[in-house]
């Protein structure tokens, strides 16, 4: 089998049943349009009501950006191969898909950290809260959240776009994610894959430790309140937060901590859809529907088009 440094793949898709494809084309292309509306509205919200300029609402305005890249980045290409059967793709396509899932699924990662450390100061240090998160440094902590997606996605595509690959594969996946193309690689992957390691363990273990220290700090603190309503009060503020970490790690985990012969499974690819496109879609409503804040800066702004239509 031939070995090509830009060779062209064909990504199979979800499903090869023409009525399958066509209840996931209606399907898929009513939640993406649901989440893109829906991190839109929350950014016009959290950018137009000056109530909810807050470090709190900064940094959830920063997720819904990055959640409206991050599913435009996988889904359209999905949509067009549900739609046409045809999953072609060429390297370099293949390499900026994979490039732009890797910065935003980081940033996704890196913000929920920068917002559980938010809340950590909120909760544990009440009086010295707008002292530690100012303006400065909340731009700072997204600005470094930024930086370091983009600076280790770059390094890892430029290592990747060095190998050569097989010919002519087939991908079976919806999009071109890390682990099929180095398994469709016929150079030596192991730069590659120590890399991956290092990077698992920066960006995404540790983390996940931060965030669960950080709520560990919290659940102490709110346990020393002493009336009911005080630590209902607290945990309110991080209900809808610890629900996306949940459900972020819960479907990451599920699509790559698994056995090697559980690959390409429809559980995984579940397990994909889920982290590329549901979670980010759910993300905007559950601040919304469990927020009385940004509640009512939605109805209020929605009131002012209608007034003014």
């Amino acid at each position: 089998m031939n070995c090509s440094k830009t060779p062209d793949f064909v990504l199979l898709g979800l499903s090869s049943d023409p009525k399958q494809r066509q209840f996931f084309f209606s399907l898929f292309l009513a939640v993406y349009l649901l989440g893109f509306l829906g991190n839109l509205l929350l950014l016009l919200a959290i950018g137009t009501d000056i109530h909810l300029h807050t470090p709190m609402y900064f940094f959830l305005g920063q997720l819904s950006l990055v959640d409206l890249f991050f599913t435009s980045t996988t889904t359209p290409k999905m949509l067009e191969t549900l739609w046409t059967s045809n999953g072609f793709i060429s390297f370099s396509g293949c390499l900026a898909q994979l490039y732009f899932f890797a910065v935003f699924a980081d940033l996704d990662n890196l913000l929920l950290t920068v917002m559980a450390i938010d809340r950590y100061t909120a909760i544990c240090h009440p009086l010295r809260y707008p002292l530690l998160m100012t303006p400065c440094r909340c731009g700072l902590l997204v600005a470094v959240s930024w930086g370091v997606a983009y600076s280790v996605s770059l390094i890892h595509t430029l290592l990747l776009s060095q190998l050569s690959f097989y010919t002519n594969q087939e991908i079976p996946h919806f999009f071109c994610d890390l682990g099929p193309l180095l398994w469709l690689s016929c150079s030596d992957t192991q730069l590659n894959e120590d890399l991956v390691m290092v990077m698992t363990g920066l960006l995404g273990i540790s983390p996940l430790l931060c965030i669960v220290c950080s709520y560990a700090c919290i659940f102490h603190a709110v346990a020393r309140v002493p009336s009911v309503q005080g630590k209902k009060k607290a945990l309110a503020t991080c209900s809808s937060h610890l629900s996306m970490v949940i459900l972020f790690y819960s479907t990451v985990f599920a699509a790559y901590l698994k056995p090697p012969s559980t690959s390409h499974s429809p559980g995984e690819m579940t397990a994909a859809v889920m982290y590329t496109l549901v979670t980010p879609t759910l993300n905007p409503f559950i601040y919304s529907l469990r927020n009385k804040d940004v509640k009512a800066s939605l109805k209020r702004m929605l009131g002012m088009e209608c007034s003014q239509d």
